[in-house]
């Protein structure tokens, strides 16, 4: 195809040749190259700062501008359920771990208090998010705050239960003599005939009727802090030191199977039965002193009793009789 150009000449009424020099030439494809890159970058301009058109950069930080988003409200859902867990956690130690070891519950302010004073979050503040941030920020720190003073509870919790573990070991627990051992349970805890002058008066413990020698086991886990013939009326005598408050004394004994000082664990052989001291008879005088008081030693033999064996030392024991000592 012809890429000449012709015009019209209306004097000779004939189509002529147009002919342009080189530097005509030249200088329409310079303006064509000029008036091109001007209005091309008049487009680009509009294109890039156009709000319905994004740069592949653009778009991908907004993909990742509503990923993390998403990726906050998980979290935001995740906190909430951390919270309803650690409520139930709260809610079961206050209302029981506490009240089974005796120990005061946590106060709700304690463990709702907040964080008063300066702006902790002014640095997450002036950006497009900043709300979700701070507030997911702010649930993490009450969170983890409450967490400290739940851990810090459940230490507690834990040393109670040590605690605890140790006081049961140191409650008496088991009968002194086995009942296969006796001969009768010849009187019980309360008021008695005394067997010297016959008159009415508080007998402290217990007397189990044995013969000689027969084995006489420690209560529960203690230290010796007595066996000796000192106390007037007991012969000779052995003192244990439960700690918590209990104290076993076992009297009229034969002869001691341990020493003062001496450490000693539940049902450990201590002595033998006698008739020593002020005595009408074979048999140990047993006695369960708790925080310095004489207590009546049936109510703690619950560890090597059956039912049915407790009832019968229970119904023999309320016997108003004579006492042997």
């Amino acid at each position: 195809m012809s890429k000449s150009k012709f015009y019209y000449d209306k004097k000779s009424l004939s189509y002529k040749e147009i002919k342009l020099s080189s530097k005509e030439r030249f200088l329409n494809f310079l303006s064509f190259v000029l008036a091109s890159s001007f209005f091309g970058s008049i487009c680009l301009l509009v294109l890039l700062y156009s709000p319905l058109i994004n740069t592949p950069t653009e778009l991908s930080q907004a993909r990742e501008l509503k990923n993390y988003e998403l990726q906050f409200d998980l979290l935001t859902k995740k906190l909430s359920q951390l919270e309803n867990v650690l409520e139930n956690i709260e809610e079961r130690d206050n209302n029981i771990y506490r009240v089974l070891f005796e120990a005061n519950p946590i106060d709700e302010d304690i463990r709702k208090a907040g964080f008063g004073g300066i702006n902790r979050y002014a640095d997450l503040e002036g950006f497009e998010n900043s709300d979700l941030v701070i507030e997911t920020t702010k649930k993490i720190d009450v969170l983890t705050k409450q967490l400290v003073i739940q851990s810090k509870s459940l230490d507690d919790i834990e040393k109670l239960v040590k605690d605890k573990e140790k006081m049961l070991a140191a409650i008496p627990s088991i009968q002194p003599i086995k009942n296969n051992d006796l001969t009768r349970i010849a009187s019980g805890f309360g008021i008695r005939t005394d067997p010297f002058d016959k008159s009415r008066k508080m007998h402290k413990g217990m007397d189990f009727s044995a013969p000689r020698n027969t084995p006489v086991y420690a209560a529960s886990n203690g230290i010796i802090v007595r066996a000796d013939s000192r106390s007037t009326g007991y012969g000779k005598h052995i003192r244990i030191d439960h700690g918590y408050g209990f104290v076993t004394l076992y009297a009229h004994l034969n002869s001691y199977n341990v020493k003062r000082g001496q450490t000693v664990k539940k049902g450990d052989i201590i002595g033998f039965v006698g008739n020593t001291g002020r005595s009408k008879g074979l048999h140990l005088h047993y006695e369960v002193i708790k925080d310095g008081r004489s207590v009546n030693p049936v109510n703690y033999f619950y560890g090597n009793l059956t039912p049915e064996e407790f009832d019968e030392v229970l119904r023999i024991s309320v016997q108003e009789n004579q006492s042997l000592d």
